[in-house]
């Protein structure tokens, strides 16, 4: 009679044979984490030199704006074009699937906390988390536009709880439409300008006052607010047309990336701060719309 007890044998392959390796497991993780740091630090200092990667950066951080510098930076180095990410499962949970070969885009999200040895104090461990670009999956849908807004309006939301005032005047320097004064506390913006030009010039010299205001710590001031402006016009559909990053400034070069982390750290901070106030005002003309349409029943 054939016998049968060799198919109930252990087999080297069956599943859980193996025993879970945790050292192992830690390791590996450990290793992805450096790896993940050493992406951002060497695009951060790519980008430090050159105003193409550079003007990536910012256009990513426009899209994503409560996304942190480092993830920014990473969007950046893997895929610059990305405008709506989630994991696989988030993806496959709405019905979405992504495309057979797609390389997932590594970003960092918060894991465990833990005490450092040496104060005692409590850190948080950042875990590799593999992400997908819609433009990866079978999905039709795209990301919207920048919502289009009226030019008055939108003049009005920059100004929103501005730390300054504002003035017409034709009496600003040679080549300046717009131009803000620390002893005055006013921005002067030149008469007769149009929308588009006047929210470049305001988003700058605004930028400008944040700094003067602020505790913001920086080394290029100007190419901050520069960024800022570029920053803003991107996230409110306004034409960037105009801006130019062929030159980057020279100290940039210098800087290791932890300062050029901490020098885009301060336009992500003032564009969000900026943004927040413009966002308050849009928030209340759209109730005030509603207050009406519903008044008019």
């Amino acid at each position: 009679m054939e016998n049968f007890d060799d198919l109930f044998a252990p087999q080297p392959d069956q599943r859980g044979d193996t025993p879970f390796d945790k050292d192992a497991w830690a390791a590996r993780k450990q290793q992805e984490r450096e790896d993940v740091y050493l992406m951002i630090d060497t695009f951060a200092h790519e980008m430090s030199m050159d105003g193409s990667l550079f003007c990536d950066y910012l256009d990513v951080q426009a899209r994503f704006d409560r996304y942190s510098v480092s993830n920014a930076i990473l969007i950046a180095a893997q895929k610059p074009d990305a405008t709506k990410l989630a994991d696989f499962d988030t993806w496959k949970a709405s019905g979405v699937y992504v495309k057979r070969g797609a390389g997932a885009i590594t970003i960092l999200e918060p894991g465990k906390e833990y005490t450092r040895e040496q104060d005692g104090s409590t850190g948080v461990f950042y875990d590799p988390k593999k992400m997908f670009d819609i433009s990866q999956t079978n999905s039709t849908q795209r990301a919207a536009p920048p919502v289009a807004r009226d030019g008055r309006l939108l003049l009005k939301a920059l100004m929103n709880n501005a730390p300054c005032r504002f003035a017409i005047s034709n009496e600003l320097p040679k080549g300046a439409n717009v131009a803000y004064s620390g002893r005055e506390n006013t921005i002067r913006v030149r008469q007769g300008l149009d929308a588009p030009t006047i929210f470049r010039g305001l988003a700058q010299e605004l930028a400008r006052a944040h700094m003067d205001k602020g505790s913001f710590q920086c080394q290029n001031p100007d190419f901050v607010a520069y960024s800022v402006s570029y920053m803003l016009c991107k996230r409110s559909g306004v034409s960037v047309e105009g801006f130019s990053f062929d030159r980057m400034p020279e100290e940039y070069g210098q800087m290791d990336a932890q300062a050029i982390r901490g020098e885009v750290g301060t336009i992500r901070e003032i564009a969000g701060t900026i943004t927040a106030d413009m966002n308050r005002l849009f928030a209340a003309q759209e109730k005030a719309q509603k207050n009406r349409d519903g008044g008019a029943r």
